[in-house]
């Protein structure tokens, strides 16, 4: 990757430079000092995978400077990404060949074998000091696995839990990330750039794969937050002698309570807008994450019960048809004789 300055910072130094009432050399000083300090702020990258998420931390990156280049096997995608001040890319080949070398590239790509196809594509069009970040929700162990191999290459592989959703265009995004320090270092304003402030909402972690663990983590706090004020709201919503408004509850809530979150806000909008949640199925899914979360609490033999069952009820509500609980029902008939509700 390298450090290139806009046509608006080429734009802002050669203002000085005709503004300039000492003359020639102090308005040239000024143009290298201006261009020197804006090349130490913006960068040049390509980013693979042009989703929801990367698609805006592209945007976001392009309107703090940096110079984006971008690549999605989606030819719509591509095209419309060209508008945000993104330069689109017909191939990954394409992508790698317009950036200047050291090169990096940011993947945004879904966490599993598509993110071992992308590097595995990547490789042959790489060369040693390029570095690749992913900022997907890869298992860490995985994350760990690549960084290995990358390395016997010359390439520094960096992780970055990337977290802020839809959201992160506008507010910025909290990244936890994991590599080597001489590498995020080099990346910095790049995270600078992508996080709510520059020295906030962002951090280097640790080592090869601590940013992607750490994410998790934090999905899996994630999970039983979430179950938390679920629950609670039914609890609120069943009590129907008081008639509760949801939504006034929340809104009193989000202000000076101890509950109060970006998740309650976000409770809040959707309790305004559809109160009684008309026309949403029962069913939650799950991205993988809190799986991991509650497979690694086992094996520190870390007690997570919150965590674990906000997993299990995410798995419950996708059992419609429950063979377990029409087994209990037959079980309590044989041994009781109690009633069976017919289907």
């Amino acid at each position: 990757m390298q450090r290139v300055v806009s046509e608006a910072a080429l734009q802002a130094a050669f203002n000085c430079f005709v503004r300039s009432e000492s003359g020639v050399r102090l308005g040239s000083f000024k143009v290298a000092v201006i261009a020197h300090q804006l090349a130490e702020l913006t960068m040049e990258l390509g980013m693979i995978g042009l989703g929801r998420m990367g698609a805006n931390m592209a945007q976001r990156l392009a309107q703090g400077g940096h110079r984006v280049s971008g690549f999605d096997p989606n030819a719509e995608v591509r095209k419309s990404i060209e508008s945000k001040g993104v330069q689109p890319a017909e191939s990954l080949e394409a992508l790698v060949a317009a950036l200047p070398a050291p090169r990096v590239l940011w993947l945004m790509v879904p966490a599993g074998l598509i993110t071992d196809s992308t590097i595995d594509k990547l490789l042959p069009l790489l060369a040693a000091g390029d570095t690749v970040i992913d900022g997907g929700n890869s298992n860490y162990k995985d994350t760990q696995r690549r960084g290995l191999a990358l390395a016997e290459k010359g390439i520094r592989y960096v992780d970055c839990g990337t977290s802020g959703g839809i959201w992160g265009l506008a507010e910025g995004y909290s990244m936890m990330i994991g590599g080597e320090k001489a590498a995020v270092d080099h990346l910095k304003p790049i995270f600078e750039t992508l996080a709510p402030a520059k020295d906030k909402g962002w951090g280097h972690v640790g080592p090869s794969g601590s940013g992607h663990f750490t994410k998790m983590i934090h999905n899996g706090i994630e999970y039983g937050m979430m179950q938390a004020y679920a629950e609670g709201f039914s609890i609120l919503e069943h009590k129907q002698d008081f008639a509760l408004d949801l939504h006034q509850v929340a809104e009193i809530w989000r202000t000076g309570s101890v509950v109060r979150s970006w998740l309650l806000d976000l409770t809040a909008a959707a309790l305004e807008k559809n109160p009684k949640m008309t026309g949403i199925a029962p069913r939650v899914d799950d991205s993988g994450e809190g799986r991991w979360t509650v497979a690694e609490a086992i094996d520190l033999n870390v007690p997570a019960p919150v965590i674990t069952l906000s997993l299990l009820q995410r798995l419950r509500s996708r059992d419609t048809d429950s063979y377990a609980d029409k087994l209990l029902a037959a079980m309590r008939n044989q041994f009781g004789g109690h009633a069976i509700t017919k289907e």
